[in-house]
């Protein structure tokens, strides 16, 4: 498989090679024929990714903000890590794709191989994509025309909220490949449509279309174009399709309405609007979400739960579906829009022009690569590396941006051979294996595990696939690193306990090791070096600003991320088992009680622990409080003397002879002197870092404080 990828930090755009994505339950497989650049949103970004890091920030003062509140709890020279991992992630281009069907996944109805299909898929020769947003192409529209029906059902949808009858006046601002579309559509419904732009060549193709156009490029009046427009009434309706940091056209849409007229804001433009303008006439204002009902909503685009159409009569799919109902009746035109052909090789030239003419609307990419060679599942990124039998040679799954720019780090820092990442969708194993040093990327898990050259995997994929992906791998005899949880329900534990039971007494058994990092941070080991000296019980408080992440995310699903206790809060229970050295024999939860107008769920919560050895302690998850307050705070109070630990930057003591304080420049949760105990264990033939009665007893303790929370 062959991607586009925008390269955000420096600005290039690069076609790169990747393991074909396996398709799944819900989503289709899709042979790629066609795609269509979409002018206005990929030339921005192209825009971006070429900009300087202070043109960049100036660009999004909302993201500085955040950066900087980052400086304030993290320090700088972690912030700067985040920020320069961020950029450093090449973006996929394109949302415009058309393909032939090559496999159907579990669950899909209504399409079938050999199908020609439209879908959102990105610029790439092979595309896996939801079925909710795919749509058959009927036999008569061509391929060029219908790699425009994603892009069209933008500008339907702005036009589904403006809700024009036939006659009405309707002002189309900003006529690029959107606007054109829309003046088209307009027209078809029986409204009068006029035109604004800048470019002259757009606005004779709108007039082609049926408009009348105003130029103020040529000192036309904008305002008075569209008094004139409307008999001096003032429009029934205004559909902003441009890009422009500039408020002037939402300004001059309020000024050339009518009283109760309805102003739809499909493109990008300033907010800063007069109150009096919108005030006097009563005018609607509102913003258009991309192509309708179901975007973002990870239940429809995900999970493929549609919309009941007698509820919801239009959404993506059925935008989609009536958009290529328009071009195979005639009513859509997209032929004059077309600009610009390239075969999809030669897609950094069609990027230069994108840029350097600012006159090009429709640019297609053209796909001819034989489909069969798209399939390879494996992709050779090294192929002279070599490998030391008696290290740790390591098999990745997953590379997210917390493997991407904390796990993959800490393990190459410790001395680990790389040798597979496996990624279900093949484009990110690349980027970051080719980075890492990785010699394979890959999407096929079961091959990794059958390789003997590996011998250690690394499991860091959504929470609902570790216990599966753990079982497999230690099934094949292979080391074990998961990132917390290592399972998210008591079924799942049970069995994962019984199998490592089973392996156990069979040497050489594999390791089992957790990402419980914590306990390996220098100023926590600090911490139970001053702690193991006082023989009596201890108190912890452990305060976690953890912030508020919305009930939709897929952590706060109990079935996928098993809610932010189990997937997160488990750091904090194994942290204060560590520091206790005692078995947890008594766990109490409390939850924020409900309250009107609030949406509730298990991250606001206090966990109380009772150990064996009288000590006690209470974590504090709370996703209510300040981005500006410290992240994590861990207290101690023991014999007489007090620890005080802030975001694992400042260490304070208090009472403790011959120890005042341990700070740290740089934040340190000991994410690197995890991974190397870890392969150090492995290497030297020693026991896990973590003891696994431990693991499995922080497990047991995070599952039973979620569901004592959810019972209530």
């Amino acid at each position: 498989m062959k991607q586009i990828l925008q390269d955000m930090a420096k600005g290039g755009t690069s076609i790169v090679e990747a393991p074909s994505p396996t398709v799944s339950p819900g989503t289709l497989l899709i042979n790629t024929t066609t795609t269509l650049v979409s002018a206005g949103t990929e030339r921005m970004l192209v825009d971006f990714g070429r900009a300087s890091y202070l043109q960049k920030a100036r660009q999004q003062p909302d993201k500085v903000k955040m950066v900087l509140e980052k400086v304030k709890t993290d320090g700088l020279l972690t912030t700067v890590d985040a920020v320069r991992s961020k950029l450093a992630q090449p973006l996929p281009l394109g949302y415009c794709n058309v393909g032939v069907v090559a496999e159907v996944g579990a669950g899909v109805d209504g399409f079938k191989v050999g199908d020609r299909v439209v879908s959102n898929g990105p610029h790439a020769d092979l595309v896996k994509v939801p079925k909710n947003l795919c749509a058959r192409v009927p036999e008569n529209v061509d391929d060029e025309a219908a790699a425009f029906t994603v892009l069209a059902s933008i500008g339907l949808q702005g036009i589904r909220l403006v809700g024009p009858t036939l006659g009405e006046s309707v002002v189309v601002t900003g006529v690029g490949l959107i606007g054109l579309v829309t003046v088209q559509l307009l027209r078809a419904q029986g409204c009068r449509v006029l035109a604004i732009d800048f470019d002259q060549g757009k606005l004779d193709l709108a007039r082609q279309f049926g408009a009348e156009i105003c130029n103020p490029g040529m000192g036309e009046d904008p305002v008075a174009a569209g008094m004139a427009f409307s008999r001096g009434q003032g429009v029934d309706a205004v559909l902003i399709t441009a890009s422009t940091k500039s408020s002037d056209p939402v300004t001059q849409a309020a000024r050339m309405c009518r009283k109760r007229g309805r102003i739809v804001l499909v493109g990008v433009t300033g907010l800063e609007l007069n109150r009096a303008d919108f005030y006097e006439k009563e005018l609607s204002f509102q913003v258009s979400c991309s192509y309708g009902p179901g975007r973002y909503d990870p239940n429809y685009e995900e999970k493929g739960q549609d919309y009941p159409l007698g509820f919801v009569r239009w959404t993506e799919q059925r935008n989609f579906e009536a958009i290529l109902d328009m071009m195979a009746t005639g009513r859509l035109d997209m032929q004059p829009l077309i600009t610009h052909r390239f075969a999809f090789e030669e897609a950094p030239q069609a990027y230069q022009v994108l840029s350097d003419d600012r006159s090009a609307l429709g640019i297609l990419l053209q796909y001819s690569a034989d489909v069969a060679a798209r399939r390879e599942r494996r992709v050779v990124l090294r192929p002279d590396v070599q490998f030391t039998p008696a290290k740790p040679t390591i098999g990745f799954v997953g590379a997210g941006n917390y493997a991407s720019r904390v796990l993959i780090p800490a393990f190459r820092a410790a001395g680990g051979q790389f040798h597979t990442i496996v990624t279900s969708g093949g484009i990110s194993g690349v980027i970051h294996g080719d980075k890492a040093g990785f010699a394979e990327a890959s999407t096929d898990v079961e091959a990794m595990l059958a390789n003997d050259k590996i011998n250690t995997v690394v499991i860091v994929t959504r929470h609902d696939t570790h216990a599966r992906l753990v079982a497999q791998a230690l099934k094949a005899g292979k080391h074990v690193f998961v990132e917390k949880p290592l399972a998210i329900n008591t079924e799942e534990l049970s069995d994962l306990e019984k199998l490592y039971a089973s392996l156990v007494p069979r040497p050489p058994s594999p390791l089992l090791m957790l990402g419980f990092n914590r306990r390996f941070a220098p100023q926590v080991q600090k911490m139970k070096e001053l702690l193991d000296t006082v023989k009596e019980p201890k108190s912890f408080i452990m305060t976690m600003n953890a912030g508020a992440i919305p009930a939709d995310h897929w952590t706060q699903d109990i079935s996928v991320g098993g809610g932010r206790i189990i997937g997160e809060a488990c750091h904090f229970i194994d942290l204060m088992r560590f520091l206790a050295g005692s078995e947890i024999i008594s766990v109490q939860a409390r939850r924020m009680g409900n309250h009107p107008g609030v949406q509730v769920v298990e991250d606001k919560a206090v966990i109380t622990l009772g150990f064996a050895d009288g000590s006690f302690g209470t974590i504090h998850y709370l996703a209510n409080g300040a981005a500006s307050f410290p992240k994590e705070r861990i207290e101690v109070f023991a014999g007489g003397r007090v620890l005080q630990l802030d975001n694992f930057r400042k260490l304070k003591g208090y009472g403790w002879p011959g120890f005042k304080k341990m700070n740290l420049w740089r934040q340190d949760k000991g994410q690197s002197a995890c991974a190397a105990v870890f392969l150090t264990a492995i290497e030297q033939g020693m026991s896990a870092p973590i003891p696994a009665d431990e693991i499995f007893e922080v497990a047991r303790v995070s599952i039973e404080a979620a569901e004592l929370l959810r019972g209530q």
